[in-house]
């Protein structure tokens, strides 16, 4: 039996967003569908606040036609950022609501961008020296009370296994929440020497977190991550990995995400339950909330200290190992769909793509299909022999017109139209995605396979780049330089992100939080030269701080 510790009554499955009208556009899709579980729609419709229902009925959305079958809805993102990020997950097939609240279950679309990210990020984990391994999901409870400010930070989030094979366990198990605690458990078995360090493992896995509010794939009940954990003999070792591993995070925002993220330290108060520093890299969404997609921590000595994990160094001394931890999530498909994504739909840099190209064969009548399928077949086997992922929807169910307005929304790079007309001039039509209408529409490019290989990938380079840019300047033109609380406050009242000197207390950092809901996101690398003046105090300042509302 899987418990937890007794939650007060919840309003719905969903924070108070999740309103009936988002659970109902996240299981409309373009298929007909069975409908939800009885017990789970109605606890979620039922327990919605009355004036959000009536509200939401109220909503206008656009709509795709589906040209005889039922329409996609995607609420404008203007009009409600929360309703259109539910309608693109549902529409786009990347999750669906699991049958326990704040669950999930990732769709193949959603899973192929989240193996994407995991094929990236291995190849860097393992280029710098780290072994993937696997630990138990289970660990015992003392584990998780051997280090004090672990067991407070974590103890809200738990689930506890209390029974087992119908008997009462001796020990109560908690479905991990994180593997710090067996980590170094098992750390102490395998060190023994300094010739036994460093010590650098991997894991890809589920965590369990009891989470109060939840979003699909930005914070749920289990959520999928791979999680590093190194120990070191000295601490500057620590140190230097911790950095080594944000940055690695970096540039896969970057590189591959096109998120411009910030990365920075976490203050004391964000700092990660049983570290000595956690740095963080910082996105910012469409709606200009933060969204904290990566951290990496320097654990010090706390945990190996807690669990006696020691080594004996080149002198014969016994000393307790320097350790570090790392984590990305599944939270960063969500930040990806609500960095780029728009009205229509999903927009995916071509790096993380699924589907690169979409191959759209287009005929009116029989004595056409056979020679445009040959095209499309023959374009289709020359991108991939390219090493290009491509797709060709040669299904006759659908017309093109659909199909166009289909992969648009699922957020394929460049679409490929071919017809009679195309074949008989040996070419082809490509659409850009993050280019709408006849502008981002390009004919007369050449079937030739190295001219149109060269032009496919130098067009997704564009869009790749392009991508970043845009995001760039959002987030650039969304943070405000600010001297003095009052400037703070009212950056924030207007959606913005704040940059600002500080140096003030823990307390004034509540305090930030309880008067305007924002809190420190990071102290990024990138300081200004010159003087500072924290902005609550009148002290001088060494550093810069950020502040955002976030997820």
């Amino acid at each position: 039996m899987v418990s937890s510790l007794r939650l007060p009554t919840l309003t719905s499955l969903f924070s108070p967003s999740f309103t009936r009208r988002s659970t109902v556009s996240l299981r409309r899709h373009l298929y007909l569908r069975p409908p939800l579980p009885a017990g789970f729609s109605a606890q979620s419709a039922a327990s919605s606040p009355a004036e959000t229902d009536d509200r939401v009925d109220k909503k206008k959305s656009s709509r795709v036609q589906d040209r005889g079958d039922t329409d996609r809805v995607i609420t404008p993102r203007s009009q409600d950022f929360n309703a259109w990020y539910l309608d693109i997950i549902a529409n786009a097939e990347l999750a669906d609501y699991g049958p326990v609240r704040g669950t999930m279950v990732i769709r193949p679309y959603g899973y192929a961008i989240w193996e994407a990210i995991q094929d990236y990020l291995n190849v860097k984990f393992k280029e710098t020296g780290h072994s993937n391994m696997y630990f138990p999901q289970f660990i015992p409870y003392s584990f998780i009370e051997k280090e004090a400010s672990h067991v407070e930070g974590f103890s809200p989030e738990l689930a506890l296994v209390t029974v087992g094979g119908g008997k009462e366990l001796e020990e109560k198990l908690v479905v991990r929440p994180t593997s710090e605690t067996i980590v170094n458990h098992m750390f102490t078995q395998w060190i023994h020497s300094y010739r036994d360090l460093p010590l650098m493992i991997n894991q890809w896995a589920n965590v369990t977190r009891w989470e109060m509010r939840t979003k699909p794939f930005v914070r749920t009940l289990e959520f999928l991550w791979q999680e590093g954990h190194t120990a070191h003999a000295t601490p500057e070792e620590a140190e230097n990995e911790a950095l080594q591993m944000i940055d690695v995070y970096t540039k896969f925002a970057y590189e591959q995400a096109a998120i411009p993220i910030i990365a920075g330290r976490k203050s004391k108060v964000e700092t990660f339950a049983g570290a000595d520093k956690t740095y963080t890299i910082e996105a910012m969404m469409g709606d200009r909330k933060a969204l904290q997609a990566g951290t990496s921590h320097n654990l010090g000595q706390n945990f190996s200290r807690a669990f006696g994990t020691q080594f004996t160094d080149e002198n014969g001394q016994r000393q307790h190992v320097w350790q570090t931890s790392w984590a990305v999530s599944t939270r960063f498909v969500g930040g990806i769909i609500m960095t780029h994504g728009d009205d229509t739909g999903l927009m995916l840099p071509p790096r993380i793509a699924p589907i690169q190209v979409v191959i759209v064969p287009i005929w009116k009548k029989d004595d056409e299909k056979t020679g445009v399928l040959d095209a499309a077949k023959s374009v289709a086997e020359a991108l991939k022999t390219a090493g290009l992922k491509v797709k060709l929807d040669d299904t006759d169910q659908r017309t093109p017109g659909w199909k166009f307005n289909f992969w648009e929304m699922k957020g394929v790079p460049l679409r490929i139209e071919i017809g009679p007309r195309d074949v008989s001039s040996g070419s082809v039509v490509i659409s850009r995605r993050d280019v709408p209408g006849k502008q981002g529409k390009v004919f007369g490019i050449s079937m030739e396979p190295s001219v149109l290989e060269a032009y496919v990938k130098d067009r997704l380079d564009e869009i790749q780049s392009s991508l970043l840019h845009k995001a760039i300047s959002f987030r650039d033109s969304n943070i405000v330089d600010v001297s003095s609380y009052e400037e703070l406050k009212e950056a924030i009242s207007l959606g913005k992100w704040a940059r600002g000197p500080w140096s003030a207390s823990d307390a004034d950092e509540l305090r930030v939080k309880e008067e305007t809901g924002a809190t420190i996101r990071c102290f990024p690398f990138e300081q200004p030269q010159g003087t500072k003046t924290c902005l609550m105090t009148g002290n001088p300042a060494e550093e810069v701080a950020i502040f955002a509302k976030s997820y």
